[in-house]
């Protein structure tokens, strides 16, 4: 079974913001963007604002859909992350309101690139953005069933 991801691409002065957590299997830090599942019933443009929110203490709004990545873990988990760029406001100062998340990071992408990544994702994602990868924001349609 699949599970469904989000992740936020913010750049600021050549700079994007990541997070910074512990590897979920050895407890070291890792550096990934704003990212997560989607919970059940929940839209993936609610989705990547909400975890923006919790793991930078900003508001995300999100601007275009970058791509849409599908990978198997080494642990054999299927995940399709759905990544989003956006913005943030201007001056505000990123402070993670999840306990999970160490710190905020405004990185270079040398810097990324010399990083502890979480997976391959952070500077594929990256990479499809600066390369000016959009897709509109509506190419996920939202249906709502009512009963």
């Amino acid at each position: 079974m699949w599970a469904l991801t989000v992740a936020a691409i913010i750049e600021r002065q050549d700079r994007f913001l990541v997070v910074e957590e512990p590897d979920k299997g050895t407890g070291l830090p890792v550096i990934n963007q704003p990212a997560g599942h989607v919970e059940p019933g929940e839209s993936v443009l609610d989705a990547v604002r909400r975890e923006v929110r919790e793991e930078t203490g900003l508001a995300f709004t999100p601007e275009a859909i970058v791509g849409l990545y599908p990978l198997k873990a080494a642990d054999g988990s299927d995940y399709f992350r759905v990544c989003f760029t956006g913005t943030v406001p201007e001056n505000a100062v990123a402070i993670p309101e999840d306990p999970d998340i160490l710190r905020c990071h405004w990185f270079t992408r040398e810097e990324l690139a010399a990083s502890s990544l979480r997976s391959g994702w952070v500077l594929r994602c990256l990479d499809d953005a600066q390369a000016g990868r959009r897709f509109p924001l509506d190419l996920v349609a939202e249906i709502r069933i009512e009963r």
